[in-house]
């Protein structure tokens, strides 16, 4: 039985293989959709989620199996004080495979040391969120072609991103990557992840002007910057609107950058920009059902 916490449990062989299946399953629906009949999924989510809670269900539905769970805390028994353990072994009893989202790093670990079933982790604090990351490695690879040879920009939070954080790990595993890291002073990327990229020799840059680099980038990867994950409020309110990404601002850029977002979004993104084709935000939505889909074939071993 595995599980999967963090994005580097996964080789790039295996990624490759959940790829080429979530291509699959998005040429072939019909083929799958018995495939989990009579398996249960249980959404164990300790934090407010839209995408990646809907995401799990829908892939669990339309592989033909079940969903069970809760969508926060209060509604679970830990709203009594039942430890992590604990609810992860009585989950066991009810379902086949726990996808967990918890604000506390390290807690879909300790329920995957706890369960009789395998465990995702889907989101844990600032940490890891290892089935965004293989949406996004699916969303470019089905945009680009390719998960090599490429300059890829993050933008904004880059301090508290867990999903910056897991691509950059996921990304410094192919060929001639080069990552541009935009952001105020106050949200760079923390050093440890830093390390990852001087340890595999990746060129990186670090700039607080997006405007300068727009026009070597292949991969526009915005993110939000988290109230949530913010001490202080005015701090929050100085750096929450650093970075716009308005049309005008997309002028230097190349004609096929894709522009990627783990959503949800605030203000980050002008409304204007959904409509241009290199928007790939809402296709990331799309994209991340289907390799979950094939993420939970995997670890059920269901051929």
């Amino acid at each position: 039985m595995r599980s999967l916490i963090d994005i580097l449990e996964l080789d790039v062989t295996e990624i490759k293989e959940l790829i080429d299946k979530a291509n699959d399953i998005i040429a072939n629906p019909v083929k799958y959709s018995e495939k989990c009949r009579g398996k249960k999924l249980a959404t164990l989510f300790f934090e407010p989620s839209t995408r990646t809670r809907l995401s799990f269900e829908a892939a669990m539905y339309e592989l033909g199996g079940n969903v069970l769970g809760f969508s926060e805390a209060q509604s679970s028994s830990a709203a009594k004080g039942e430890s992590i353990a604990d609810t992860a072994k009585t989950t066991s009893c009810y379902a086949d495979i726990i996808a967990m989202r918890h604000p506390k790093e390290g807690a879909p670990l300790v329920a995957a040391m706890n369960a009789s079933i395998p465990v995702i982790n889907a989101g844990d604090g600032g940490h890891n969120h290892p089935t965004q990351t293989l949406t996004d490695l699916l969303t470019i690879q089905r945009e680009k072609g390719r998960l090599n040879n490429l300059t890829v920009g993050f933008c904004g939070d880059l301090k508290f991103g867990r999903t910056v954080h897991s691509l950059i790990n996921a990304l410094s595993r192919y060929e001639n990557i080069k990552f541009v890291l935009v952001s105020p002073e106050e949200l760079k990327l923390p050093s440890y992840v830093k390390e990852t990229l001087k340890k595999n020799n990746l060129e990186y840059v670090q700039t607080t002007d997006l405007d300068s680099v727009m026009p070597e980038l292949d991969i526009l990867y915005m993110t939000r910057v988290q109230r949530e994950r913010f001490f202080n409020e005015e701090d929050y309110l100085r750096l929450k609107d650093s970075y716009i990404l308005r049309p005008e601002r997309l002028n230097t850029a190349k004609a096929d950058l894709a522009i990627m977002h783990p959503l949800p979004r605030v203000n980050e993104i002008s409304v204007e920009i959904d409509s241009d084709p290199r928007a790939c935000y809402f296709k990331q939505v799309l994209n991340g059902k289907y390799i979950r889909m094939a993420l939970i074939l995997k670890l059920l071993e269901v051929e």
